[in-house]
């Protein structure tokens, strides 16, 4: 739309926008301000809370790449997605975690929508409401995947509601996940992860030198041991840089889909609810200073709260074996409402509702 509203108050969207040559939609009200990049898989590159001006998304070191003018010098299917991972929020469809090949297609690291140009369309703009819809059908498999993005005037929620559809005539898998990856300066160690309970499993072994948890344990949400099996470790409590790790858990069997992560000393928080009967899974990527050699050589801080249909994070044939991987019949629809929501507290949350209302401890 060549002639867009330019309000300056209530809620308000545009798509004449772009950032280092990639088409991107601005989306905001009085609380937010979303910054999506339509033109890289419809990244959520910003998640702003305008009042402190507190970006929640984190940044990788490189940020966002304009792929026309650059080029990878290795076709690797992980080097090539992490040369153009800029941190945030990533649809990860049809392939979540590492590389494996599916069909006869290669699925390359978190494959394959994120990487990819989606069409966008605003599809209301008022002072009450805003919303766009996003959609993109993949190349190597036969899904066409949509989501809406919304915010109402005065609201502290984003409003995403998606659909998955397998175009194909034949059944065909699939990995579905949120890739959500929160940074600093909100994430420190002031920051309590609050979620309604569950149980963890970290992953089955050992995969980096800075591993600190025991590897394949399981048990209840948040204490794990670590590696020597004689302390306990509590997951709940966000550690500093100084904690120096790198590794991953699973939480599953949660009786309601929600986590939030409050900063005690800022007094502000990020919260996510999702439905459980699509994303059984939250995976909990925890890059607390210790991402040592490549990509990340150290210079990372950051945390993934990821709510995904399967697991582990080693590829769609991976969850095929061990059962997680979603099946769609052909021309089967899949739905999901996620709703984001920022938020003012010190003490952490008691529940997210599925329509993104936040309950705090204070």
């Amino acid at each position: 739309m060549h002639y867009q509203h330019e309000r300056t108050y209530g809620a308000r969207i545009s798509d004449d926008w772009t950032f280092r040559g990639l088409k991107t939609v601005v989306i905001e009200n009085e609380v937010l301000r979303i910054v999506v990049l339509a033109d890289k898989g419809a990244d959520i590159y910003q998640f702003v809370h305008k009042p402190t001006d507190t970006d929640f998304m984190w940044r990788s070191p490189w940020g966002v790449r304009d792929p026309r003018r650059f080029t990878p010098s290795t076709g690797s299917p992980t080097n090539v997605w992490l040369d153009f991972y800029e941190g945030g929020w990533q649809t990860a469809l049809p392939g979540g975690g590492f590389p494996s090949v599916y069909g006869g297609a290669d699925m390359g690291l978190h494959a394959e929508v994120n990487t990819m140009p989606w069409d966008c369309v605003i599809l209301q703009d008022t002072p009450e409401c805003v919303s766009a819809r996003f959609s993109v059908r993949t190349y190597r498999t036969p899904f066409f995947f949509q989501k809406t993005l919304s915010i109402s005037s005065g609201s502290p929620v984003l409003e995403i509601d998606q659909s998955l559809v397998n175009e194909g005539e034949e059944p065909v898998h699939c990995v579905w996940g949120e890739h959500i990856a929160l940074g600093a300066p909100f994430l420190s160690e002031d920051c309590v992860i609050d979620i309604p309970g569950g149980r963890v499993i970290n992953h089955h072994e050992d995969f980096h030198p800075n591993n600190k948890l025991q590897a394949g344990y399981e048990g209840p949400w948040p204490n794990v041991p670590l590696k020597d099996g004689s302390t306990m470790h509590d997951l709940s409590k966000v550690p500093g840089r100084e904690w120096d790790s790198y590794d991953q858990s699973y939480i599953t069997d949660m009786p309601e889909g929600w986590y939030a992560v409050t900063n005690t000393a800022l007094g502000l928080g990020f919260g996510v609810s999702f439905p459980t009967e699509v994303y059984k899974f939250l995976w909990y990527w925890q890059s607390f200073g210790g991402g040592y050699g490549h990509p990340w050589y150290g210079r990372t801080y950051n945390a993934g709260l990821e709510p995904f249909t399967s697991y582990t994070n080693e590829g769609l044939v991976n969850a095929i074996e061990n059962g997680t991987a979603l099946l769609l019949q052909p021309h089967q629809k899949v739905e999901a409402s996620v709703r984001a929501a920022a938020y003012e507290s010190s003490a952490g949350v008691t529940r997210i509702s599925p329509q993104g209302s936040v309950e705090t401890k204070d």
